[in-house]
């Protein structure tokens, strides 16, 4: 469920209208300062597996919408790097090396996000004795632990990595 709404979302972004045309030569001289501090964006991308973690709370709304919105704006880039003439080999050298580990980290942390509401809607349906057992909690933990340390393993490769795979590309 949670990789069908990621790719919902993406679809959406990438065939939504282009709010601003990238210009080529802007996306090039930022992929050669793309180098950003580490800090920055592991912070920035523990958010995200923080809000999709929050659906355990919100029923799974954070994790439902951060979802969209995380697909919406892949797709959007995706969409307006291409259509700028951005080569697809320098968008998915943009995307893969720290992708592999950011997209299954957010995807996880949706299922851990989904799943408190899911057993608590099983109970509902008389499909279980408990709402929340031992077993659900320590689930959703290993589910969380999992996704911070791919994130934690993304932010390196991207900011370390990954603008060295671009800038080779440029060259």
């Amino acid at each position: 469920m949670s990789l069908g709404i990621y790719l919902i979302g993406i679809l959406f972004g990438f065939l939504s209208l282009p709010q601003s045309k990238f210009e080529s030569v802007n996306i090039y001289q930022n992929i050669l300062i793309l180098k950003s501090s580490f800090c920055i964006i592991l912070s920035n991308n523990l958010k995200v597996i923080f809000l999709m973690l929050a659906g355990a709370i919100t029923f799974g709304f954070s994790t439902f919408i951060n979802l969209i919105f995380n697909g919406f704006s892949l797709g959007m880039l995706i969409s307006n790097a291409y259509n700028s003439g951005v080569p697809i080999k320098l968008i998915l050298a943009l995307i893969l090396p720290h992708g592999i580990f950011e997209i299954p980290a957010m995807l996880i942390s949706a299922v851990a996000g989904f799943k408190i509401p899911y057993e608590v809607i099983q109970y509902l349906r008389d499909k279980k004795e408990k709402p929340i057992t031992e077993d659900d909690i320590k689930e959703f933990l290993k589910l969380a632990l999992i996704s911070i340390i791919l994130i934690i393993i993304a932010a390196f490769v991207e900011v370390y990595i990954t603008p060295k795979i671009a800038n080779y590309l440029l060259t």
